[in-house]
Formats: C-alpha cells, structure tokens, sequence
C-alpha cells in the first residue's frame, strides 16, 4: 500500500456556501480546529472565492449558477453538504463535481475525513484529465507519423520497419516523443537528416 501526502491544511482557505445556519457554525469549529481559514458566503460563490481551497456547498438549496466556473469543472476539491436523499439532489450535487460529502446535521467530526477524501479524489480526477489530454494529443498528431514514415520511405528508401526504426531513432537521440520526432522530419529539420 502506498503513503499518500496529506494535504497542508493548516494553509488552507475553505469556504462554506450555505446560508446561515447552526451546522455552518458546528462546520467551521471544525475547520477551525484544523486551522483552516474560513469564509462562509450565499447565494453564490464570488470570484474572489474562487481561490480556495476547498468548497463545501449546500446540496439541498444549491442551484446553478452557484459556481463562477462551467458545471462540473470545479478548480479545487469541492463537497457536498446533504440533508436531503431525494435523487435529483444527489444527482445535482454530483453535476456539479462533488468529490465529497459530508450528511447532515453536521456535528463535532467528520470534516476531516471528508477533506482528505476531497482532496484525493480531486487530484485523481485532475490526473485522468491530465492523461486523456496527453492521450488525445498524441492521437491528433497521428496523421503527422503517417506522413514522416512516408517521408522516410520516399527519402532513405528501405521498408516500413526500417522507416519506424529510423523514426524511433531520431526521437531517442533527441530526447522527443515520436509525434515530435516525426514533426521534425517533415520539416526536413536538419539534425533528423544527419543520423545523430
């Protein structure tokens, strides 16, 4: 099992959206208590908020255009504050990213395993998000490979295992990914042409 790195929530800006209420006062004596500064706000989140840390919102009044951001594209770890199970609730809590929540009423626990829950989930989530756009960017430049394995074909003759040899050559002596490598070639860039 690996050791995860917790998050410094001692440097942490939380904000609670939800309107004035005894459990966002039992909410921030948590947060409190983990010295994690606090700002509570309704009926929307203000872009200035928008550097936070994490978010805890109001599940149950929340409505659309809480957020200064696209549905579901939350910049930080967001949670979900839930008192009512109704399915269309739950439903719009996770439309809007949840990557936590915690069940009301809020009493004297549960913030902290709620935060490093969010906090894990949301760096997950970025990772996937980082690898698809990796992973779709290399897809997009595929055409490109096609024409540099031609290129090579039409230019060094040899078949098409010696092109990708060839290919796979340039990207290892350069330090490059073979889309880059082959990006090189059909510009005729100089170094690809000198075998090193």
């Amino acid at each position: 099992m690996t050791r995860r790195t917790r998050p410094p929530l001692a440097q942490w800006h939380a904000v609670i959206l939800h309107r004035e209420h005894p459990l966002v006062d039992a909410l921030r004596r948590q947060l409190e208590l983990l010295q994690i500064r606090v700002t509570v706000s309704w009926p929307h989140l203000d872009e200035a908020q928008a550097s936070a840390d994490v978010v805890f919102f109001d599940a149950d009044m929340g409505h659309d255009g809480q957020f200064p951001w696209p549905r579901g594209f939350a910049p930080m770890p967001i949670i979900a504050l839930i008192g009512s199970e109704a399915p269309g609730r739950i439903e719009w809590a996770l439309d809007q990213g949840s990557n936590a929540h915690l069940l009301k009423p809020i009493g004297s626990t549960g913030a902290y395993s709620a935060l490093l829950i969010a906090a894990h989930a949301y760096q997950q989530v970025r990772a996937q998000a980082d690898d698809i756009r990796v992973l779709e960017d290399r897809l997009r430049q595929r055409p490109i490979v096609v024409r540099a394995i031609l290129h090579l074909l039409q230019n060094e003759g040899g078949g098409e295992a010696a092109a990708w040899k060839r290919l796979r050559s340039v990207a290892m002596d350069w330090g490059m990914t073979i889309e880059d490598a082959a990006e090189a070639i059909c510009r005729n860039d100089k170094r690809t042409r000198s075998g090193a």
